[in-house]
């Protein structure tokens, strides 16, 4: 698997080239496990810094996916190998085709009951040579989690693509992990209500100048005293580069 983790703020962060991820997600499979695969922005490594379960998860995960280019600029400030950048559903579009590829299944979780149900009809159709082997919708009771795993376990997919509603959101793989069986596991917020096309994923340009978040301040201005956690962010930079970066 041709893959190099690297070590940014004491944090894993991991180096995937496009023309290796059929490899990796090949080679994830034959692993014994739930294999989490992370899709992690600049917020979520600043969460791992300073909160103990999420730092956990990170540092347990199989992959680490950068997918804020400030987290590809920091890592070159402090000399690391350059990490690749994904916008987190191209990604998950280019694993569904390495399943689909090599003849795996899927199950889906999460979402509204009629986002689930059109999500898995578009999922079908853009991937018809990839099963989708069962469904579940979030938002759900916590007495219903036990008979989800269950149902999970035994319909033993390849990639369970869990998206919103979810306790714990992307803390649900890691705390269910003893209860999971041997597989892919991805989350993202928003990819069931993509395929839905109730939501609109951010556009190739925008994501490329690194300006995915502004959106999402337009939706909810109080985001934009996140700009203290970025100044903090910037300065955590600064102190490794000059005192922590060689260990």
């Amino acid at each position: 698997m041709a893959i190099e983790r690297i070590n940014f703020l004491r944090l894993p962060i991991d180096v995937v080239a496009p023309e290796d991820l059929e490899s990796t997600i090949l080679e994830l499979l034959t692993r014994e496990g739930p294999q989490h695969i992370m899709l992690v922005n600049l917020w979520d490594v600043l969460r791992a810094k300073y909160r103990s379960e999420y730092r956990a998860m990170l540092m347990s995960a199989a992959l680490v996916i950068p997918t804020s280019l400030s987290l590809v600029r920091g890592a070159v400030f402090l000399k690391k190998t350059k990490p690749v950048r994904y916008q987190p559903f191209v990604f998950i579009i280019s694993v569904l085709g390495v399943l689909e590829k090599y003849r795996k299944n899927l199950y889906l979780l999460g979402a509204r009951p009629h986002s689930l149900i059109q999500a898995e009809k578009n999922v079908r159709s853009t991937f018809p040579g990839l099963p989708v082997v069962g469904r579940f919708s979030g938002y759900y009771h916590r007495g219903m989690e036990h008979n989800i795993l269950t149902a999970i376990h035994k319909a033993h997919p390849s990639l369970v693509l869990v998206g919103d509603g979810i306790p714990g959101s992307q803390r649900w793989v890691h705390r269910n992990r003893k209860s999971l069986h041997s597989g892919l596991f991805i989350h993202d917020p928003d990819v069931l209500d993509i395929f839905s096309e109730r939501k609109r994923r951010v556009s190739e340009k925008t994501f490329e100048r690194g300006l995915e978040y502004f959106p999402q301040i337009l939706k909810n201005p109080s985001r934009i005293f996140r700009i203290f956690q970025y100044l903090w962010y910037n300065i955590l930079l600064l102190f490794y580069r000059l005192f922590r970066n060689a260990s």
